[in-house]
């Protein structure tokens, strides 16, 4: 659905280039969801819109939904759906009204257009505002929109950037409910960018992490948090320095702290590798007065891959 060779975007900035994307490789599946995550500059933007044919790549190749983007733009822009950051429905336009109008722009008839805009409107719960303007919409409603406006023709795939950004989490959730519901009916295939953890985490099936214009992570989130971040471990105990010396023979612990009382580690299992850490330090005369294990975040993943936050990254831009 997504395929992606060397693309690259070179931008001048005080008559020096500078790439904002080096080399992208993608390969995304029909009927994936993929999560495409990373700070605030790091190239997803310029990445979307290369890939929505909005930007055109200095060098490389893209095949999406089986268009060419640079031979065939506007066969990619027609078999896409593209909901940006910003709001795309206007403020003075009744929402049918709008739906109708976009349908008739991609070719639809005005029977057509009539029946999927009301088709639309009710799966996305927008029944009672067909007759309202955009401006008097809530930043949920408005959104809500957004989405039905991209999926007007029916894309086998939809680009997503950013789509709950500012919302409350109330919103969020409701705004989720319906885009999977749509995933689940339609089959659609969804890429998306947000700064929201959580989301990627509980929504996607992949996730890719991209820094300084490269993707430098690929792989499900479990295996992610798994491999690259591990579970982190903490141990309160009368002995500490003992209880770090203990905890160093586990071949798979790394990231070992001692705080006052407390140890940290990060092991991968922590939940299998807990118990029998804990009989070591009891075989070894250590008292043990409190444990736990926190599983990892995608942050934490971040954290491993590049020495720094992602939610910092995003959120200090």
């Amino acid at each position: 659905m997504i395929h992606s060779r060397g693309l690259t975007r070179e931008f001048r900035v005080k008559k020096e280039t500078v790439k904002a994307v080096r080399g992208l490789d993608l390969d995304v599946g029909e009927g994936e969801l993929v999560a495409f995550l990373g700070p605030n500059g790091a190239g997803k933007s310029t990445s979307l819109r290369m890939l929505t044919t909005l930007l055109p790549p200095s060098s490389g190749s893209a095949t999406v939904a089986g268009c060419d983007v640079l031979k065939d733009p506007a066969g990619t822009r027609r078999r896409i759906g593209y909901i940006g950051q910003g709001t795309g429905s206007g403020d003075n336009f009744r929402v049918r009204d709008e739906l109708v109008t976009q349908g008739r722009c991609y070719g639809l008839s005005r029977t057509d257009a009539h029946s999927r805009a009301d088709e639309l409107l009710a799966a996305l719960d927008l029944e009672s505002l067909a007759k309202r303007n955009g401006s008097t919409l809530s930043g949920g409603q408005r959104r809500r929109l957004d989405i039905a406006l991209g999926l007007v023709h029916r894309p086998p795939l939809l680009f997503l950037d950013e789509p709950s950004t500012g919302m409350d989490p109330q919103n969020r959730a409701n705004l989720w409910e319906h885009i999977l519901r749509l995933r689940r009916e339609y089959g659609t295939t969804i890429f998306l960018t947000t700064h929201y953890l959580d989301e990627a985490d509980a929504m996607a099936e992949r996730v890719m992490i991209i820094d300084h214009g490269k993707v430098i992570a690929d792989d499900t989130s479990e295996k992610l948090k798994a491999d690259l971040a591990g579970d982190r471990l903490t141990i309160t105990a009368e002995d500490a320095g003992l209880a770090a010396e203990i905890a160093g023979r586990i071949p798979s612990a790394h990231e070992i702290a001692v705080d006052g009382m407390t140890v940290t580690l990060r092991v991968p299992g922590g939940p299998a590798v807990l118990p029998e850490l804990l009989r070591q330090l009891e075989a070894s005369g250590v008292k043990v007065l409190a444990a736990e294990v926190t599983r990892p975040t995608l942050d934490d993943v971040f954290l491993a891959l590049t020495g720094r936050s992602l939610r910092e990254s995003s959120e200090g831009a």
